[in-house]
């Protein structure tokens, strides 16, 4: 699958003397449609579905480009763990309905 571009922008609700973060990302996965599986295949309240599939692949994304840093050498066994065990459960989800 090619890459596609994502914008991403993160604003403070509270104050609005504080600018928005803005940047662009490229993944090879449809980001809304991981968002839109974690939404229906977790019990997660929707804004906690949407920040975890995001932030997910924000963090997985950075990991990814920089594997040899030994800066990630602790977590990528975990998350590759962890992402199965999400991936589980949301096809035990999916395989209810």
């Amino acid at each position: 699958m090619p890459l596609a571009n994502f914008k991403i922008q993160v604003e403070r609700m509270d104050d609005a003397a504080s600018a928005p973060l803005v940047f662009e990302v490229q993944n090879h996965d449809d980001i809304f449609a991981i968002v839109e599986r974690v939404r229906a295949g977790t019990a997660f309240a929707e804004n906690d579905a949407m920040a975890l599939a995001v932030g997910l692949k924000l963090f997985t994304g950075v990991m990814l480009n920089h594997r040899h840093d030994p800066l990630f050498a602790d977590v990528q066994s975990a998350m590759r763990m962890f992402i199965g065990n999400l991936k589980s459960r949301i096809a035990a989800t999916m395989e209810k309905t």
